[in-house]
């Protein structure tokens, strides 16, 4: 053994942000199979020696720099061993380095002989130890006579190599912000647990629920005490991983040990958690990973991610991980180069953003940070209310101004009425409170006349009239209907009706003779009459209709016993709508048996009711015989995960729309009365339509039950759980559609920039947006080519078969297309989501080249960026969507982020790319998230030029 001189240099400490003081030290350690001690020894001619460099640390750590081959003279192995004054702790690990989290006082004392006596018997021990570990993994022959050149030429350099990689690794970004950036990853507990007093107390808590009999925490209740009760597996390897670092092998765990587990886990240091995930996926503890241990720690994180096919290619992506950090086939990679990959796994991925943007962003941000006074604030909010909602205001203005009006009016005609004397002020409130019912009766059925609001959306009243709320303002006129009912009924029934029993003789024959007969009714009379038996029936009917159109109903919030769970669900809704045929029927003939009204023109509810259920009942009738004369057939079928069924079937050749819009359909096999509305999913210029539908109710089951026995396994290549098209020997059911009708989404050609917001199925109304986006895009591309294409027939040719050539090759001009960009971002729980439109996707990525289309899926299943548990995934992710350009989750060429999006990260992005620019932002899916998105849209509009206006799918 030998020892070169000391050094003191100074080196940046392997995972560390700090610079400290470390003393190198070079130690010849020769290969022969006996390991000698002595004070001097001479290698013999057959001993091959390697130059180890190590440095001991000043906080107990030690590192090895790295191993050569050393030059073959004699050397004084003691003459290094006195070196050593410095007091050091040495591990036996195989590991590049080993902290030890407690340092003795003791150690401070390194002028102490017995110290330093010490120091010296344990550096012997590891320099034995670290030869002989050497010796195993290097496997260096002693002989050069056995070993042929070229063999030992390639191991050679395959161990230099990965040395050179090591010191390139070493020189890694180590700065306060990546060093902020490494505490983000490898979390074991969620960050709003972390290492707080609180946390741990819930998990003692815990503890002391579990561990009841014996005081003991088995390894099967760990995860649910820790908080991991959704990754059990995941849990029990980190259980233990955490008892070989102790030293131990057990099932169960005290109280002190569970403390000294959680000290572990929520440590703050990045190197702890990379130790303790390192030691994770080294199971038999000799300091290497290999593939065999890749692939097993995969499956564990595919496991806790819900990730079922990743699960099944853990093999793959095991082989990739290996392909990528051990070049040099040594068959197994240490701690660094997993650090290296957990720190580089970013440079994989293209997502390097403007140098701009943070500061754009921050002058947004700061925008708003100006001091303003409470009148200010107050005026600023107002502006910008009405700003925004400014066509929702006049509307129900007017609507209001309406009502008050028929209210006044009919208040102060009947106050002028004989039976004022007798049925008071309860009767004025009970006929104006008729006049504003016979109003909104009418009112409420043009939201439902979707073929005339579709139409009134291609017009100028699209400008002043809210479409979008056109559902919202269906719904607030049955509310005032509501209320109209309340305040008709009630005054009739508990006041004016009263009144006129217990009226004089004289009093009813002065005021009242002449409307009620001559002899005064009694309750029971009034009641029995026409105009009472209609309308309790009436009353009945709307509050059977109003109940099951409440969302706790017509989604089946509320679970009811057989048999009466029938009536929850939309069938429920659905049916019991068409009661109001009965209602309107009702509603004539109450008019016409009006109290205190004789004339027949001053009985005007069929007036006001005339149009509205012409319109409505003219609109059935086109859809009856419409759906007849489009006739479609199906061309292909497919079953994706997560219960979706995909319809693509022929075009009806006058069947035109716009991208956004959405058609009913109706199939009679399941029922000859339904018909249900859903998004169409192709683009306008595409010769079939298509459709997604995902089974949520009775109909959509039954559906999907009908189609799936039509269908047959999917042949290779293809997606989709079953499949079926024209070729199929099973016939397919025919199906009905009808439409198509206006949705918000339509509207997208009006702004500059489109951001597209659909959770689960909801991204329905925006694919065929981004698919007709596409499309104008290339032809835009290839507009170019064509004029110059014309121009060239013009020049060979003359004036009139220049206007035939470019009357055949130029189309016509067109308004130049104001959209520019659009960003999509779908979320969804489900890996097999991806499915339903990976075709479309794979598309957009392939021809979008000026990257005018930004597509981010969100995967809530699996645990957010950062934590340990998809640390993993993350890695093959990276590697995968480099090396392939397909990502490994969603099986496109887009990239899937996991957990939720930060919106508000995204409306800030979103700003700074595109200043003073109108952007639309489109929404389909729960009305949680639909709130926070119109709250930041008006938040963002109150901090500069940038303009958000926020549009909601209604169905």
């Amino acid at each position: 053994m030998r020892g070169l001189g000391l050094s003191a240099k100074h080196e940046r400490r392997w995972g560390s942000d700090t610079v400290v003081p470390s003393t190198g030290k070079s130690i010849g350690i020769s290969s022969a199979s006996s390991a000698s001690t002595s004070t001097r020894s001479s290698p013999s001619k057959e001993e091959e020696l390697v130059e180890v460099t190590i440095d001991f640390q000043d906080d107990d750590t030690i590192i090895l720099r790295s191993i050569e081959p050393a030059i073959n003279e004699a050397i004084n192995a003691n003459h290094d061993l006195n070196v050593f004054d410095d007091a050091i702790s040495l591990s036996n690990s195989s590991s590049t380095r080993e902290s030890r989290p407690r340092r003795s006082m003791k150690l401070k004392h390194f002028l102490s002989q017995e110290l330093k006596a010490e120091a010296i018997s344990k550096a012997k021990q590891f320099s034995q130890e670290l030869k002989a570990e050497l010796i195993r993994r290097f496997s260096w022959s002693r002989s050069h006579s056995v070993q042929s050149e070229e063999g030992r030429g390639g191991f050679d350099s395959a161990l230099a190599a990965r040395a050179l990689r090591k010191q390139q690794a070493q020189q890694l970004d180590r700065t306060r912000s990546g060093a902020q950036k490494a505490l983000r990853g490898l979390r074991f507990i969620s960050s709003n647990k972390n290492g707080s007093v609180d946390a741990w107390n819930h998990v003692e808590g815990n503890f002391h629920k579990f561990a009841v009999r014996d005081g003991f925490l088995s390894r099967s209740d760990f995860a649910q005490c820790i908080g991991m009760k959704d990754s059990k597996e995941f849990a029990c390897e980190l259980f233990d991983a955490l008892g070989r670092r102790l030293g131990m092998k057990v099932d169960r765990i005290s109280k002190e040990q569970l403390y000294e587990f959680w000290m572990q886990i929520t440590d703050q240091s990045f190197d702890s958690r990379l130790q303790i995930f390192f030691d994770m996926v080294d199971k038999n503890d000799d300091g290497r990973i290999t593939e065999a241990e890749v692939k097993e720690i995969i499956m564990l994180s595919a496991s806790a991610n819900k990730l079922s096919r990743l699960k099944e290619q853990a093999e793959e992506y095991a082989a990739l991980i290996m392909e990528e950090l051990d070049p040099e086939r040594l068959g197994y990679i240490e701690l660094w180069q997993l650090e290296t990959l957990l720190l580089q796994k970013d440079t994989y991925l293209s997502h390097s953003q403007a140098l701009s943007y943070t500061s754009q962003a921050l002058s947004q941000n700061l925008h708003g940070l100006r001091k303003k006074s409470p009148m200010n604030k107050l005026s600023t909010t107002f502006f910008y209310f009405v700003q925004e909602n400014w066509r929702r205001i006049w509307v129900i203005s007017v609507w209001i101004a309406i009502m008050a009006g028929l209210f006044l009016w009919k208040f102060f005609q009947y106050r002028r009425r004989y039976a004022f004397q007798v049925m008071s002020y309860c009767l004025l409130t009970a006929k104006g409170a008729a006049e504003t019912l016979k109003f909104n009766m009418a009112l409420v059925l043009l939201p439902v006349c979707r073929n005339t609001i579709t139409w009134l959306r291609s017009t100028w009243f699209a400008r002043f009239v809210p479409f979008d709320d056109i559902i919202n303002f269906h719904k607030t006129v049955a509310a005032a209907i509501v209320v109209g009912i309340l305040l008709h009924a009630v005054n009739h029934l508990a006041c004016d009706f009263p009144r006129l029993i217990h009226s004089s003789e004289e009093e009813y024959a002065d005021h009242l003779a002449k409307d009620f007969g001559k002899i005064k009714p009694t309750f029971a009379e009034l009641i029995h009459g026409p105009e009472g038996v209609t309308g309790i029936l009436m009353v009945i009917l709307m509050s059977v209709a109003f109940t099951l159109a409440t969302k706790w109903f017509r989604r089946g919030l509320i679970k009811l016993p057989k048999p009466f769970d029938r009536l929850t669900g939309f069938n429920a809704f659905w049916y019991s709508h068409h009661l109001f045929v009965l209602v309107y029927i009702l509603l004539v003939i109450h008019g016409v048996f009006l109290y205190l009204v004789h004339k027949w023109y001053k009985k005007t509810t069929w007036m006001y009711l005339a149009v509205p259920v012409g319109l409505y009942a003219f609109e059935r009738i086109v859809r009856f015989f419409r759906s007849g004369f489009y006739t479609v057939h199906l061309l292909k079928v497919a079953i994706y995960p997560g219960n979706v069924l995909a319809l693509q079937m022929s075009k009806p050749p006058n069947f035109r729309y716009k991208s956004g819009q959405y058609m009913f359909v109706q199939c009679p096999v399941v029922s000859p009365l339904e018909w249900h509305p859903f998004s169409i999913t192709s683009a306008p210029g595409d010769h079939y339509l298509s459709i997604h539908i995902r089974q949520l109710g009775d109909w959509t089951h039954e559906l999907k039950r009908v189609f799936a026995e039509a269908c047959e396994p999917p042949v290779a290549g293809k997606s989709g759980l079953l499949r079926a098209d024209e070729t199929s020997k099973k016939s397919l059911p025919k199906l009905s559609i009808d439409g198509p009708y206006g949705a918000p989404a339509q509207e997208y050609k009006n702004y500059d920039v489109l951001l597209l917001v659909g959770l689960g199925i909801g991204a329905t109304p925006f694919i065929s947006i981004l698919k007709d986006l596409l499309n104008n895009l290339i032809k835009m591309e290839e507009q170019p080519d064509i004029n110059m294409e014309s121009r060239k027939v013009a020049d060979h040719g003359d004036r009139t078969a220049n206007s035939n050539s470019f009357n055949k090759i130029s189309p016509k001009r067109r308004k130049p297309m104001k959209t520019t960009n659009a960003y999509f971002y779908w979320v969804t729980r489900e890996q097999g989501s991806f499915d339903w439109f990976k075709g479309v996707m794979n598309e957009i990525s392939e021809l979008d080249q000026k990257g005018a289309i930004e597509m981010h899926n969100y995967l809530t299943s699996v645990y957010e960026e950062g934590d340990a548990r998809s640390a993993l995934i993350a890695m093959v992710q990276a590697l995968n969507h480099a090396k392939n350009g397909v990502d490994v989750v969603s099986g496109t060429r887009v990239r899937a982020h996991f957990a939720r999006p930060n919106w508000k990260k995204v409306f800030t992005r979103t700003c700074s790319k595109h200043p003073n620019a109108k952007i639309g932002v489109f929404y389909c899916g729960a009305p949680v998230l639909a709130k926070e998105l119109s709250k930041l849209c008006s938040d963002y509009n109150k901090r500069g030029g940038t303009k958000f206006e926020f549009h909601k799918e209604h169905f």
